[in-house]
Order: structure tokens, then C-alpha cells, then sequence
């Protein structure tokens, strides 16, 4: 247990943004406002950027009312980075918290954040300057060690499960094949979301792809022409990180202009270009007229009046519990523990090492994805259908009787 420490604290939200995401900072903000020890919230415009540049708000002058609003809204609301800070980044960022009096500090995002602020902790332990530092979780991708699932994740399930139940139903007014990429660059969780969904036998999507399972295009066609062949149109849905059998992504292989962010990465969500792509194959192949494709790219994200109660709560709470956290510990990341299922869905939450979440990810689980490599099974629809907080019912009158 870590001694008393008096100072200021700054919150900052870093990388994508979720539906849920505000709801973690407000947990933030109203924890921190119970706590002596900590006298003034900044918080950190852009992220690190802006903390490098001593660019802050005041938080504690923000009002109940506008709080609640905050966490019903989707994005960041103070702004975000996708910078990288290396131990040099860091030291600048100290020499600022050393002007402020910032001994706190609480940084809500996904694996590379939990990296920033372990970073960040060890440069100030270098340096002798005593600072707390933890992590809230956050990710659509749902792809962070130690926690069960990641607050900004059962919102966009939310949103592509809904998305998707719409998808078949026009599908099924207008039959043909449809294609949804989904985001999710290494981690399919987002993806095997939009199965959440399905009401009936023929619903869609009938087949999902995700990032663990390569898949190549041979196999691809074959799939799409069986659905199609037995129910005269397919819905289709695959993550952004689809990946041929040489384990090279689709969208690798068709960037003319590989545009990458800081992390090195291959730009995936902005373009059209693998929808379009996986139209054209089967047109082409399989000589089937009405083939539609879309990209939902970072509409998954930011979708505003769509949040999952669940996510929304646990996303607050984790907000909560790092400041809690931050009272006791020097440092660490809040964790997400399942203790009950189905009717009985609970969670605890606890504290993990910043070193088991920093830049580490997690995939699908093997018994998620069916044996074909194109769906998800039951098991995966019992670990996530909690999460979504509940999906509306829908009807389609195609299927009755004739006269």
C-alpha cells in the first residue's frame, strides 16, 4: 500500500474513440472530487499532446448536468492522440506535471496507453518524482489481456449487431449478396458481434470472417456460393484485418498508397478499397448480378444515442475504480473479472500491472469460432450477448404461408 501523496492529477483520453469512452472520464472526475489528497483534475487536452504542450482544462469546474451529458455522449470529449511516446516524450511530460504539482495520473485507452502510462511511471521513478499512474480500459476492439472485455466494446457490438439485423432484412427485400467490413485490425470480436443478432435459421450474417482465421479467396467463393446456392443471397460480414492464407492481410496487399499512423500501422478503416474488392471477386466469379458492399469504418465508433447500459455503467465504474485504485497503488491498469453469466451477469473489477496490459493483445478464443472458420458458435453469443445489453426484436412477414 502506497503512502499518503498530495497533489494535482490529470486525466487524458488517448486513441480511438468509443461510444463509452466519456462515461470512464466522468467516473474519473466524480471519484476524484471525493478524495482530499487530490486538490485540483486537469485534464489533458489531446492527450499526451497536449500535455507536452501544458495544455489542460480545469475539470472541477464542470457541473453535474454537463457531466451527465458528457458520458452520454460518444467520442472523446477532451480530445485525443495516436502519438507514441517513447522515454524522451515522457521526460517532457514530467518537467510539466513537476510545474503543476501533478502526482496523479489516470489515462483511459486500449494496450499502447497502458504502455504510455507505464512509461510514463518509470521516467517519473528515474527521476524521483513520485506520480501515480493507471490505466482505464478502453477499446471496441476488445482486445486487452487480463480484463474479460473492455468497456467501449459491448456499445459498438451494440451498433454493428443492429447494423447487421437491418442489413439481412434489406437483404432479404432485395436478395443478392452484401459484404459489412467491419473494424478490427488483429482481434475479430467486433466482427463476430454482428452474429449477436440473428432471430431466425436464415437470418444474416451467414458468414463472418475475422482476423485469427486466414482464409483464401478460393475458400472465400466457395462459402459465399453455398449460402448463396441455398437461400438465394448472402450476407457477409469481415473484419478490416482479414488475412489470406500466407497470413498477409487483404487490404496489405491492395494499398496502392500504404498510409500508415504512428504505431506503423497500415491504414484499414478510411478506405473502401477491400469491400469493393471482395464485390468485384465474386461478380466476377461467380457471375452473381447484385452484389453491394459498405464499409463501415469509423461510424462503429462515435455513434451518438447508441450506448449498451452495461458498457456504459462498467465503463463508469472503471473510472471510478482507478482513482480508488490510485489511493492505495502506484500504479496499474483496472481489470474487468466475469463473476456471473447469463441472468446472473456480474462483474468485479481489479487491479493488474501495467507491464501485463502494455502493448499486448488478445485474440478470439478458439472455441468462438466455428470449425468452417466463417461463424461464431454458441459459445461466443453466451460471452457477449451480456455486454450488448439487450438487441430490439424484429419481424419479417416473407416467410408466411401463401394463399
Amino acid at each position: 500500500m502506497a503512502d499518503t501523496l498530495k497533489g494535482n492529477a490529470v486525466v487524458g483520453q488517448s486513441g480511438g474513440p468509443t461510444g463509452v469512452i466519456n462515461a470512464s472520464l466522468v467516473g474519473v472526475i466524480e471519484e476524484v472530487r471525493k478524495h482530499a489528497d487530490i486538490e485540483n483534475l486537469y485534464g489533458a487536452v489531446h492527450a499526451v499532446a497536449g500535455m507536452v504542450k501544458d495544455d489542460f482544462i480545469d475539470l472541477g469546474q464542470i457541473g453535474t448536468d454537463t457531466l451527465e451529458t458528457v458520458a452520454a455522449s460518444p467520442s472523446s470529449a477532451l480530445g485525443s492522440s495516436r502519438d507514441k511516446p517513447d522515454e524522451e516524450y515522457c521526460r517532457k511530460i514530467i518537467e510539466v506535471f513537476k510545474k503543476r504539482n501533478v502526482r496523479y495520473f489516470f489515462y483511459i485507452g486500449g494496450n499502447d496507453s497502458a504502455n504510455t502510462a507505464h512509461i510514463l511511471n518509470t521516467v517519473a521513478d528515474e527521476t524521483d518524482y513520485n506520480i501515480r499512474a493507471f490505466h482505464v480500459p478502453k477499446t471496441v476492439d476488445n482486445d486487452l489481456l487480463v480484463t474479460d472485455h473492455c468497456p467501449g466494446f459491448g456499445t459498438a457490438a451494440k451498433f454493428v449487431a443492429q447494423a447487421l439485423q437491418g442489413d439481412d432484412l434489406d437483404n432479404r427485400a432485395l436478395p443478392g449478396v452484401k459484404i459489412d467490413v467491419i473494424m478490427g485490425r488483429h482481434a475479430g470480436f467486433l466482427t463476430a458481434a454482428t452474429a449477436l443478432g440473428r432471430q431466425r435459421d436464415d437470418d444474416g450474417p451467414h458468414l463472418v470472417y475475422v482476423p485469427e482465421r486466414p482464409v483464401s479467396m478460393d475458400k472465400f467463393l466457395a462459402d459465399v456460393e453455398g449460402v448463396y446456392n441455398k437461400l438465394g443471397r448472402c450476407v457477409i460480414a469481415v473484419s478490416e484485418g482479414i488475412c489470406d492464407t500466407d497470413h498477409k492481410t487483404w487490404a496489405e496487399k491492395l494499398a496502392e498508397n500504404e498510409e500508415r499512423d504512428a504505431h506503423g500501422n497500415i491504414q484499414l478503416s478510411g478506405t473502401g478499397a477491400l469491400a469493393d474488392f471482395l464485390a468485384g471477386q465474386i461478380k466476377t466469379n461467380l457471375k452473381i448480378k447484385r452484389v453491394r458492399a459498405d464499409t463501415f469504418g469509423y461510424l462503429q465508433r462515435s455513434y451518438a444515442g447508441l450506448q449498451s447500459q452495461v458498457d456504459v455503467d462498467e465503463a463508469r465504474q472503471c473510472g471510478r475504480q482507478a482513482v480508488k485504485f490510485a489511493m492505495e497503488h502506484d500504479s496499474g491498469s483496472v481489470a474487468i473479472q466475469r463473476t456471473g453469466d447469463g441472468d446472473n451477469y456480474a462483474v468485479e473489477l481489479v487491479r493488474t500491472e501495467l507491464k501485463n496490459v502494455a502493448e499486448k493483445t488478445k485474440s478470439i478464443p478458439d472455441e468462438y469460432i466455428n470449425a468452417d472458420g466463417n461463424g461464431v458458435t454458441d459459445a461466443f453469443v453466451k460471452y457477449a450477448m451480456p455486454l450488448v445489453g439487450g438487441l430490439p426484436k424484429t419481424e419479417y412477414l416473407g416467410t408466411y404461408p401463401k394463399i
